[in-house]
């Protein structure tokens, strides 16, 4: 399992605090690394552990939301949130990731997390440059791709099937299985198109593992994916290409 995004609050209203820390409960994507009520303890949490999405007021006391932003040298996604929307121009110039109005509705807050998780996935995953090996003239193609603070070369050879999981994905190897925040539209644009198929909303599978189709049930590496209805004639159309 992918690790989870540590999520820091960082506001001087206490409702405020409470409400997001709730929201932030709801989605089990998520954790809930601190909640503070000024700057100061914010620099603390934020220099003595590694925090992936930053909930910050702008009108603080002290130092404001804005300034505390410019202050960091490798700031994680920053989502304001603000009563007021004056600073809107001047936050989207720090390159924040939303800009959150208060009373702030659930579904508006899931829509602000949506963006920074787009956000890593287009970080996340990428196709790694093809390396050519001299004394056979072949390419090892691979996918490069960032788990949590670990890093994986996948290559396409022992790539079995991806299984899509809501905002995450699982590359499924004979090895190993491997979670990452991405999604199965970004990789389908991405993967080699004669090497990988899409099946299902779910699936994306490796031509040169598949085994059997029986139906509507697809056998790949001793296990029975499903096959989408939408996806099936493609799917037997390039088989019969093969």
């Amino acid at each position: 399992m992918a690790e989870a995004l540590k999520v820091l609050v960082v506001d001087d209203e206490f409702h405020t605090r409470k409400l997001l820390s709730e929201y932030i409960s709801k989605l089990s994507f998520l954790e809930i690394a601190g909640s503070s009520f000024n700057i100061f303890e914010a620099m603390n949490v934020i220099r003595e552990e590694k925090i992936d999405i930053l909930l910050l007021d702008i009108q603080m006391p002290e130092i404001s939301g804005l300034d505390f932003a410019r202050s960091l040298k490798d700031p994680p996604s920053i989502i304001f949130t603000t009563a007021y929307s004056k600073y809107a121009v001047e936050s989207y110039e720090l390159n924040v990731v939303d800009y959150l109005l208060k009373p702030i509705a659930f579904p508006r807050f899931l829509q602000a997390i949506n963006k920074v998780i787009e956000k890593r996935n287009r970080m996340n995953i990428f196709p790694s440059t093809p390396i050519y090996s001299p004394a056979e003239g072949i390419a090892d193609n691979s996918i490069a791709v960032k788990s949590g603070h670990r890093y994986y070369k996948i290559n396409y050879a022992d790539l079995l099937f991806i299984e899509g999981q809501m905002e995450y994905v699982t590359f499924h190897t004979a090895k190993e299985k491997i979670m990452v925040l991405a999604s199965l539209k970004s990789l389908e644009e991405r993967l080699p198109a004669n090497q990988f198929i899409r099946i299902h909303k779910s699936y994306i599978v490796s031509v040169k593992h598949l085994k059997l189709i029986d139906k509507n049930l697809l056998h790949i590496a001793g296990k029975e994916l499903p096959i989408g209805r939408s996806f099936k004639e493609e799917l037997l159309r390039r088989l019969e290409k093969m």
